[in-house]
């Protein structure tokens, strides 16, 4: 069974040269083994154990991790081939050479658990090789606006996205993250038009440990509902394939992948399993930056408890059980390719679910 799939836009028809031979007018493509990336963290946020774990799993697995937006440690250079590196609203340590060293390059426009909310990473975690980065002061408060503050229009995201594609020779994809809210189907109609390859839609309940609880559990969408409506939406106006989806928030198990994959998404991020798989007990105090398990943390006799080797094999792991899982669920439905189960609601039914809930999803109920 298939499970690599290949992210980005895709050309309108086939071309061929006056000799009947192929055209290869492939744009920038990011191949994966499996639909699964590990999503943004950043450096700082977390330790440098916790990022080499998840950079050194992502390079043996054959997906992807992001960087967050604090920048790229130039000891991760060499995983570029497996990194998709982030601008964030505070464009803590971007420059040119951060931007051509990974696969891909993320404008961060919101995230799940707190949309509408910018980031603050404490000053006490910023020391030593975070603070040059991120290149910035050390003991100085991270503050990264809500909104970026060239960006007020999808005419501005336009120039923004066209920007790093100059800056990088138009050799990667750039991908748009936005939070799950009311208005995600125009929101991702606009973005799929202002060039973005990839637009990941990240869906409420997040994990991130340090978002505010009542804005994580109360402020935007379930991503089922938001992924479903986006798909919809870019079909109905026949430009789906100028666009890959990615969908993150809640999801929590390899189930939850073939869902999403259902419901549209070419790939999904993963962030709470991951650090689960690395030893995180869920404590939600990761901006104390006193983490026992060495992940939220930049506290050296806290950071050593984590070993990268053995986080690496722990995430190997897990995405080499969720693999198999995936393929499980196929051969259950009779499907060979994660291509062929791409916005297949056929394999859908609902449970519990409400008349416009199952009609928004596109989905049969249990029983029909």
């Amino acid at each position: 069974m298939e499970t690599r799939v290949f992210l980005g836009k895709k050309p309108a028809g086939i071309e061929r040269d006056k000799n009947g031979k192929l055209i290869n007018n492939l744009p920038p493509q990011l191949e994966l083994s499996m639909p699964v990336m590990f999503s943004a963290m950043s450096y700082g946020s977390i330790s440098y154990n916790a990022h080499k774990c998840l950079a050194s799993a992502a390079e043996e697995l054959g997906i992807l991790y992001n960087t967050g937006e604090g920048g790229l440690h130039e000891d991760f250079y060499r995983y570029g081939a497996n990194t998709v590196v982030q601008v964030a609203s505070g464009r803590f340590g971007v420059h040119e050479n951060y931007l051509n060293a990974g696969a891909a390059i993320e404008i961060k426009m919101g995230q799940g658990a707190k949309p509408g909310i910018g980031g603050h990473l404490p000053g006490a975690k910023i020391v030593g090789d975070v603070s040059r980065t991120r290149m910035i002061p050390e003991g100085t408060d991270a503050i990264s606006p809500a909104p970026h503050h060239d960006i007020y229009s999808i005419e501005d995201l336009r120039q923004l996205v066209f920007s790093l594609k100059e800056a990088t020779e138009y050799k990667k994809p750039v991908i748009v993250k936005v939070a799950a809210v009311h208005n995600i189907a125009a929101i991702a109609s606009g973005i799929a038009r202002s060039g973005a390859d990839i637009i990941a839609i990240d869906g409420f309940r997040g994990g991130t440990g340090a978002a505010p609880t009542r804005i994580r559990d109360n402020v935007g969408i379930p991503i089922e509902l938001a992924l479903a409506v986006v798909d919809k939406r870019l079909r109905e106006e026949g430009i789906r394939n100028n666009v890959s989806l990615i969908a993150g928030g809640s999801i929590r198990s390899s189930a939850d992948v073939v869902k999403a994959v259902a419901l549209g998404a070419d790939a999904v991020y993963v962030a709470t399993a991951a650090l689960l798989a690395m030893g995180c007990h869920l404590c939600r105090n990761c901006q104390t930056g006193n983490c026992n398990w060495g992940i939220a943390t930049q506290r050296k006799e806290l950071v050593s408890r984590l070993d990268p080797e053995t986080g690496r094999k722990r995430l190997v792991n897990l995405m080499t059980a969720w693999r198999h899982e995936i393929k499980e669920f196929m051969g259950g439905m009779g499907i060979n390719s994660i291509e062929a189960l791409r916005g297949n609601r056929l394999m859908l039914r609902g449970i519990d679910l409400t008349e416009k809930e199952l009609e928004i999803l596109g989905v049969y109920h249990a029983g029909e």
